[in-house]
């Protein structure tokens, strides 16, 4: 038999090429494109342009569809030469690996220094940092042979001026242009070079993509897993630059400003908050592995020192040493994949593992981070929606902050790239954004080095809050380890979104039964009297809590067998009072 000419994939390639990573195709698809591939297919060949935009939801297979058209270019001669452009380095190998199951070679160990292609392989996988470095190499390239560019997650290139300038230099003389994203919009306007855009109704430019297949649209199709958002709220205590002692609720009615050091005191890994959630999502994951037996967890942590405590915390909780993905580490790339091919139960990294990077089997996640914009959070969100097989479901634990609330119930809202859009000061009712808490961060850090003062998280404890499903809320709180709490995290992994939804509302009605039918008092509350008396029996709680090193979980619990009502977030002045008298009984020896 002849040998093949390396710059031909087989003529078979395209046509077995699985809907996911291969051995990895999702419930219905088999070895066929799935439904909305095919569509997108048929719209690029019937205008064959020379841009075309796609919009998938994570985890829907754009990398399937960008490498059959890329098949198939190579097979008519249309293009002789194909370059993939990624987000980070992890990246490149994927599409290489990727690519080489469909019969397209492709260098994801090229490097500007090198110059020239080696002649063994029919592209390269580049980052955009490559591409800004040096657009004129890249571009030389792309004017050698008829090219086709495949920008992955296009957003990517408005990260910076130089990035955005040197992509359309490199790429401006390509044959094709392929552009993907599963994160339409930016939190800038900083315009996206090939995109195409159009003034709306506002007179503002909008992006406009050739084909968008939405969330919605792919879990109705089941090809994603749907999303249970546990949230969990609390009661936080911080000292302020000015040597103040504050308490919150985490999620209350507060200020942005107090909103923010609420939750910067809830992620401190030295506090009991992230401690108690740690502990809720392993138990959450241990029950999802009961039907999906190599289900992994992944904690999102906001910086590197975050990320290795919440390591040890895990490592006490689950008596297994988590993978620790930083992004500074060499070996990351490996480290990822050899956590997706194993059965382990835990993963912690910093930002890198937002997007792009394939661990099909992550069912349980914590997101333990500050930033909150639109687009990060989605691409967090999507490392867990990559469906296997029909009936699995992903469960996300939140902080109870307006911003993340809001962003998880309109989780299936489609969003498109605007520029020129009008400043925004924050929604009152979303709370917080993610420039919001820089700014914090950074007026915390310029205070603490002129008046010697650092801000200090002093306490945080944790209390179920509820749950976040397809537009709907579920639960009315509940103390870690109560009943309230057990009978959400111990819902099945393998259900139908329809049953999902069945179960939530018949678990909200036990504990709806369980609480009682009281009839609410007709006398005014006095908000002000009632904050301080949380605060005053969250202090006595902490205070017992050091006396005794029992959790403060667990002191609320026996508080609340002991006199009665609901967690203190719901419970009664009069029955705080009976909590705060019978504490008080502790210290002088009344027990």
């Amino acid at each position: 038999m002849a040998a093949q000419d390396p710059l031909t994939p087989s003529p078979f390639a395209a046509q077995n090429l699985p809907p996911a990573f291969p051995a990895r195709a999702p419930w219905g698809t088999g070895a066929k494109l799935r439904a909305w591939q095919a569509a997108a297919l048929d719209a690029y060949r019937d205008r064959e342009p020379q841009d075309f935009t796609v919009v998938a939801t994570p985890g829907a297979g754009k990398t399937t569809f960008a490498l059959q058209i890329a098949a198939q270019l190579l097979r008519d001669g249309t293009v002789r030469r194909i370059t993939v452009v990624a987000p980070t380095e992890h990246l490149k190998t994927q599409w290489a690996d990727a690519a080489s199951r469909v019969g397209i070679a492709l260098d994801p160990n090229f490097t500007n220094a090198q110059g020239g292609t080696n002649a063994s392989y029919q592209g390269v996988a580049v980052t955009y940092a490559q591409v800004g470095m040096n657009p004129r190499l890249h571009r030389a390239r792309t004017e050698a042979q008829p090219s086709l560019v495949i920008l992955d997650e296009i957003h990517h290139a408005g990260d910076s001026l130089t990035w955005g300038d040197g992509v359309r230099e490199a790429f401006d003389p390509a044959k094709r242009r392929l552009m993907l994203t599963g994160t339409p919009f930016r939190s800038d306007s900083s315009r996206i070079p090939f995109i195409t855009y159009e003034d709306d109704a506002e007179g503002f430019s909008r992006s406009r993509a050739d084909y968008t297949y939405g969330y919605g649209q792919a879990l109705a199709d089941h090809v994603v897993r749907p999303v249970m958002f546990m949230s969990y709220s609390g009661r936080m205590s911080w000292r302020n630059r000015q040597g103040e002692e504050i308490s919150a609720q985490l999620g209350g009615l507060e200020t942005k400003d107090i909103t923010a050091q609420a939750w910067r005191t809830a992620l401190d890994p030295k506090g009991e908050w992230i401690e108690s959630v740690l502990k809720a999502a392993h138990q959450r994951l241990l029950k999802v592995r009961r039907e999906m037996p190599d289900a992994g967890g992944l904690v999102i942590a906001t910086d590197q020192t975050a990320a290795r405590a919440y390591a040890r915390t895990l490592q006490e909780i689950s008596g297994e040493a988590p993978t620790v993905v930083l992004s500074d580490d060499a070996g990351a790339g490996r480290k990822i994949e050899e956590f997706s091919d194993s059965d382990k139960h835990w993963m912690v990294a910093v930002r890198m593992v937002s997007e792009g990077v394939d661990v099909p089997r992550l069912a349980v996640g914590v997101y333990a981070t500050s930033t909150s914009t639109p687009m990060f959070f989605a691409q967090a969100v999507g490392r867990f929606v990559r469906s296997r097989k029909r009936g699995e479901t992903a469960s996300i634990f939140l902080p109870s902050v307006p911003v993340l609330m809001a962003l998880a119930a309109q989780l299936e809202a489609e969003r498109d790239h605007v520029l020129d859009r009008r400043p925004q000061e924050g929604d009152p009712e979303t709370g917080l954004d993610e420039s919001a808490m820089q700014a914090a961060n950074r007026e915390e850090k310029a205070s603490a080095q002129q008046l010697g003062i650092e801000f200090e998280a002093l306490e945080s404890d944790a209390s179920f809050d509820r749950v976040l499903f397809d537009g709907g809320e579920y639960g009315t709180g509940g103390l870690v380890g109560s009943e309230d709490e057990q009978d959400f995290l111990g819902i099945p992994g393998l259900l139908d979104p329809e049953q999902v939804t069945t179960l939530l509302k018949e678990r909200q009605q036990q504990q709806m039964s369980r609480r009682g039918s009281s009839t609410p008092s007709e006398a005014v509350v006095d908000h002000r009297q009632l904050l301080q008396l949380r605060k005053e029996l969250s202090s006595l709680v902490s205070a017992w809590a050091k006396k005794t090193s029992q959790p403060h979980g667990q002191i609320h619990n026996t508080l609340r067998t002991r006199c009665g009502g609901p967690a203190v977030p719901q419970a009664s002045e009069e029955q705080i009072r009976a909590r705060i008298n019978v504490v008080r009984g502790w210290f002088v020896g009344k027990r």
